[in-house]
């Protein structure tokens, strides 16, 4: 299956819950938008530096902030917070969806957003049942 069939099929599945086309590809975007954020959490590096994202443990604010490898010069650079813009535009969306209830897993080696019904929950704590949802990416 190509790209272009993933994309068709997840906007199919998310209308077919009762999601508008318009909230749909939203929804697509939140995940993609939380999908990087959780990449630049876990960090990378390359031959002179390391770098990732991290948030000031009094105000929350997110900081990007590299490591010189060649020596104890750590920057710190004030980032805007797109994870909170996008639990924000979530949580907009899923209010239009009472029967729904959405789930942000923050490990980047997967889907970061998933779309569970309330029914499949049968009283369990949704972070031990979230994959019974939607996964909201391609």
């Amino acid at each position: 299956m190509n790209t272009k069939e993933r994309y068709h099929r997840l906007i199919s599945n998310l209308e077919a819950r009762g999601f508008s086309f318009e909230e749909a590809n939203q929804l697509r975007r939140i995940e993609m938008t939380l999908q990087r954020w959780s990449e630049k959490e876990c960090g990378d590096s390359d031959n002179y530096k390391s770098w990732g994202i991290e948030r000031d443990e009094e105000t929350e604010k997110p900081f990007m902030v590299i490591h010189p490898h060649d020596s104890n010069n750590t920057r710190r650079y004030a980032i805007a917070d797109r994870e909170k813009g996008a639990l924000r535009r979530l949580a907009k969306i899923m209010e239009k969806h009472p029967e729904y209830v959405s789930y942000h897993q923050g490990d980047p080696r997967g889907c970061a957003l998933y779309i569970v019904a309330k029914s499949d929950l049968n009283g369990h704590d949704i972070n031990s049942v979230y994959t019974r949802g939607l996964a909201v990416c391609d």
